[in-house]
């Protein structure tokens, strides 16, 4: 197994490969999927050094659960595994579910789908802000203190609720949307996390694939593609962003690398407290992601970078209006 250089999840005293693999692509969200190729796909991440897996109990239903679960059979002590529970994307009229015994419930649901005895970090996905962030919090403490957790994250969080959690017990990480693309939530929740302590793992760190240059057209994704419904693609915004993406493109000519490892480059110089966790369904993907570690940029790189896309630059929003409501709580 290749080692890949590591970063700290916070006081967890857990160490993660510096970029990791965000599963969620593998259960049919950005199209069709096939669970042997995917089994394949992390069999090869952890082969090449990636040992942080991302999940969620929302993702396919608990699909992604029992394929991460398969993957990684007999290869539980190669694995920083962390999975997510309270995203009900509307079920029943609501968004999330931070009940406490809800949160007991979702934890041993998810460990059987996984077929370990203890998640490493335990994330709560989305806020439910009918339920005070302390009990949600304290629930998942109790979850620690059983074993059955290792460490606790929150996603989606804004700064105060990050707070609110903390003080009731110590978060590793904090995973929230950041990119070139989507800066302004993940530059204000930096400054929180920072000075609690706590590693920021950044999600969609290629703006679900736009940064990559690889969708030219919307309309030649998958009619089942949730990216179908996302603003960023669009077709009254589509043509900006691309624009944007060009310029990237151009930055990455000159370092001879590709426009998707220059922005994931970017985002592993903001500081050494980040984890990118990019998503792929591909092989060539995954070892290109994993090629933007030994990419080296200067402060007048990382400059020029952060101009070709300045803050706010992108057009539409970061999900559908309606469930930008359940997100930066």
């Amino acid at each position: 197994m290749t080692k890949l250089p590591t970063r700290k999840l916070g006081s967890s005293g857990i160490q993660s490969s510096a970029i990791g693999l965000g599963c969620m692509s593998l259960s049919g969200v950005y199209g069709k999927s096939n669970d042997d190729d995917g089994i394949a796909l992390i069999r090869e991440a952890l082969d090449r050094g990636i040992t942080m897996l991302d999940t969620s109990d929302a993702y396919g239903a608990g699909h992604n659960e029992e394929l991460v679960g398969k993957a990684i059979k007999g290869r539980r002590s190669d694995v920083v595994l962390a999975t997510k529970f309270g995203n009900l994307g509307g079920r029943g009229g609501k968004v999330a579910d931070g009940r406490p015994e809800f949160v007991i419930s979702s934890c041993e649901a998810s460990l059987k789908r996984l077929g370990v005895h203890v998640i490493d970090l335990y994330y709560q996905h989305r806020i439910d802000p009918t339920v005070p962030t302390e009990d949600t919090v304290g629930a998942m403490a109790k979850l620690v203190e059983q074993g059955k957790v290792r460490a606790l994250g929150l996603s989606e969080a804004s700064p105060q609720t990050i707070r609110r959690g903390h003080a009731v017990h110590k978060i590793a990480a904090v995973q929230n949307e950041f990119s070139l693309l989507y800066r302004t939530e993940g530059e204000e929740t930096l400054r929180t996390t920072r000075e609690l302590g706590i590693a920021f793992v950044a999600y969609s760190p290629l703006g679900r694939g736009l940064l990559t240059g690889a969708v030219e057209d919307p309309a030649t994704l998958a009619d089942n593609d949730a990216r179908k419904r996302h603003p960023r693609f669009a077709a009254e915004n589509i043509g900006h962003n691309l624009g944007l993406v060009q310029k990237v493109a151009e930055i990455s000519r000159r370092k001879h690398c590709t426009p998707g490892q220059l922005a994931l480059a970017w985002l592993l110089a903001q500081g050494d407290d980040i984890v990118p966790i990019p998503g792929t369904k591909h092989k060539d993907r995954l070892i290109e992601n994993i090629g933007a570690l030994s990419i080296k940029l200067s402060d007048d790189d990382l400059a020029q970078i952060s101009s070709a896309i300045p803050i706010g630059a992108v057009a539409g929003l970061r999900y559908p209006e309606g469930q930008m409501k359940s997100v930066y709580v």
